[in-house]
């Protein structure tokens, strides 16, 4: 792993969600709220179609640290708010999140790191945060 500064980026990641991803999630997660899989529940609350659960959204989030730290155990604290909701087409394509990193701060041998996650021009996460043991 290079030397650790303010400013290094980590490698960006990009997850695909489908409905079947979605469905899934909602049997493994035991949230079976019809937004995530009924479009027609969905738009009944004024969104536009099925969208994937938030905590999928901060979840896959949290991978782009784990995939560059190596090690989840050294993952001290995680924080995100949600902006929009990821919305799912029902296409074999899904929808696509990109998850970027910056550090923001390195001191006392621990690495804070902001986290934005966009999915098509939209920002789905804000004041996404994570600090992680480094070493």
């Amino acid at each position: 792993m290079p030397e650790i500064t303010v400013g290094y980026e980590l490698p960006e990641l990009r997850v695909r969600v489908t409905r079947s991803d979605v469905v899934r999630y909602s049997g493994a997660s035991t949230d079976f709220n019809e937004i995530h899989f009924s479009d027609r529940h969905a738009q009944a609350i004024g969104l536009p179609s099925v969208v994937a659960h938030g905590m999928w959204t901060m979840g896959a989030g949290l991978k782009i640290v784990n995939d560059w730290i190596g090690d989840p155990a050294r993952v001290t604290t995680y924080f995100v708010r949600f902006t929009r909701p990821v919305l799912v087409p029902d296409t074999d394509e899904g929808t696509e999140v990109v998850y970027n990193g910056t550090v923001t701060e390195v001191a006392d041998g621990v690495a804070k790191v902001s986290i934005t996650a966009t999915c098509g021009d939209e920002a789905v996460l804000g004041a996404a945060r994570a600090e992680v043991r480094l070493g």
